[in-house]
């Protein structure tokens, strides 16, 4: 099985003091970092997906600007991939689906922000398009959101999404034990 980590959003404005800040992004951005290393020093393929908000009355992820810029912990290196992307599902009007099937990438593992809209939309259309995939739980963030006038705190709405996952588009699990299971538990000891 042919693997890529896939990086999605991970972009200042989801942190403190950016436009959007997300509950724990740092503690997900730290651990999608201790996957990054992993696959760097492995060699295998690492995909930063970046979102550039492109509607008029958008209020983060804005062209040209230090929130739209990928954070420090996941700063991609030249020989890695970046797609810009405009909307939720990073396949959706992107090059990720050619950039995939020319690699001969046939299994994703996935780790970022927004677990309530980009990585799960950008799951099930993998899914949908026949890859293999992991989600890293505790290498995503979400945010409080509110349904019929009832606040949803973060931590439930995070765990509501990946419940949802796990059954039929992903196998969900820790940064820690995928490494552990793939046999780089020495690259997570290294970076902590």
């Amino acid at each position: 099985m042919n693997t890529a980590l896939l990086l999605l959003e991970i972009q200042n404005d989801y942190f403190p003091n950016g436009r959007i800040p997300l509950e724990r992004s740092m503690e997900a951005s730290q651990q999608a970092q201790f996957a990054l290393h992993a696959y760097r020093e492995k060699k295998l393929p690492v995909i930063h997906i970046q979102h550039i908000s492109t509607q008029p009355n958008a209020a983060n992820l804005l062209p040209c600007t230090k929130g739209a810029e990928f954070h420090a912990h996941v700063h991609p290196l030249k020989n890695e991939t970046i797609i810009k992307k405009h909307y939720p599902n990073s396949f959706k009007d992107t090059s990720l689906l050619n950039h995939l099937i020319k690699n001969q990438i046939n299994h994703l593992v996935i780790g970022g922000m927004m677990t309530h809209l980009t990585i799960d939309a950008t799951v099930r259309a993998a899914y949908d398009l026949g890859f293999t995939c992991t989600v890293l739980h505790d290498a995503c963030a979400a945010r409080q959101l509110e349904f019929n006038q009832t606040p949803i705190n973060a931590q439930q709405v995070q765990n509501a999404f990946l419940a949802a996952l796990q059954y039929n588009y992903a196998m969900v699990m820790s940064t820690e034990d995928f490494l552990r299971k793939i046999g780089m538990r020495s690259a997570l000891a290294a970076t902590a």
